[in-house]
């Protein structure tokens, strides 16, 4: 009896405490769903002219001498003063990160309109571009967005230390120049598509798939039906378009370029595609912002959604979930190896 006794309130404890993270569960989705709809990002205008003066001067405090650090505290002095009326020209850093959707683009967007609402004569863009492509119709519009600086005759320069390829190379070969580093992967001016069918699995297992259309191009290559030649032939002349298009796009912004030789779907390294024309300066983008920097007054333009409560916890769940499986991981690993 004492057995049950004790069962019996051990599994009260647990449908009790169940039922409360069941609670507070529904409690967090239900406030974090709170006020959706609403635009609730932040445009933030960061100095990096100051970040990098900052980081500098607190790397010569510590290299050089008090009696260096008063000359050269003396010269700066001077030197401010001679350049008190000097307005220097502003350039506009924007980071794109794209990923296969090009989500990235509503932030690109607005980034872009808070600049060109502001830009001076003088003032210049500069985009740090990371993508190795995605959906057409997103890195087109990406492509459109960056197209709306160079309209307005505002100078936009694209640099990439990693990968600008397939769509991310659309966006780049809009700007007025094009920096990326020796090993930057640049180009793939080509266009895929994969759809793998089930259709042989499907009749072996005595399963029907049916379609119903209007139109005699609606659908060509399914998943679940029978694919035919015609469909074959419709797709691959829907590709063939798309990437005309594509070939049309770079031609029009790097007409120097030789078209049948870049326009492959091949990828090139920035140490070979400066010699054909896709790139026109080998730099790191750090590099090339510390020359900027000596002449313009350089700010990041960053447009963030900050994460709702829900998306915080969910994180920081993940993050718990992560590190226990790690732990069970290399207790297990532990254990194999007695």
């Amino acid at each position: 009896m004492e057995f049950l006794s004790n069962y019996g309130l051990f599994l009260a404890q647990a449908v009790t405490i169940v039922v409360a993270i069941i609670v507070v569960l529904v409690a967090i989705v239900a406030l974090g769903s709170k006020g959706k709809g609403g635009d609730k990002g932040q445009l933030e205008l960061i100095n990096i002219s100051e970040s990098l003066d900052a980081v500098a001067d607190d790397f010569r405090q510590t290299i050089l001498s008090k009696d260096e650090l008063k000359k050269r505290a003396k010269d700066k002095k001077q030197q401010a003063k001679e350049n008190k009326d000097e307005v220097k020209p502003n350039l506009y850093v924007i980071d794109f990160n794209g990923s296969m959707d090009a989500s990235q683009v509503e932030s690109l967007r607005r980034e872009i309109t808070a600049i060109v609402q502001c830009a001076e004569k003088d003032d210049e863009v500069l985009v740090r571009l990371e993508s190795p492509g995605g959906v057409v119709h997103g890195y087109g519009l990406a492509a459109s967005q960056l197209k709306r600086i160079t309209s307005r005759d505002i100078s936009l320069t694209v640099a990439v230390d990693k990968v600008a390829a397939s769509g991310g190379y659309m966006m780049a070969c809009i700007a007025d120049k094009i920096v990326a580093a020796p090993f930057a992967i640049i180009g793939s001016i080509g266009v895929i598509a994969q759809i793998p069918n089930f259709n042989k699995v499907l009749k072996k297992n005595d399963i029907d798939f049916e379609q119903v259309t209007a139109g005699q191009y609606k659908r060509t290559l399914t998943m679940f039906g029978e694919n035919t030649e015609q469909d074959r032939e419709k797709f691959q002349s829907e590709i063939d378009d798309v990437h005309g298009l594509f070939k049309d796009h770079v031609a029009k912004h790097r007409p120097a370029l030789d078209m049948d030789k870049v326009a492959t779907g091949e990828t090139w390294y920035g140490e070979q595609a400066i010699d054909i024309g896709l790139v026109d300066e080998l730099s790191t983008s750090d590099d090339w912002l510390l020359e900027q920097v000596k002449d313009k007054t350089v700010y990041l333009v960053k447009y963030s959604v900050p994460k709702t409560l829900t998306q915080k916890l969910g994180k920081a769940a993940s993050a718990s979930i992560e590190e226990s499986v790690t732990s069970l991981w290399q207790k297990a690993s532990q254990w194999r190896s007695f």
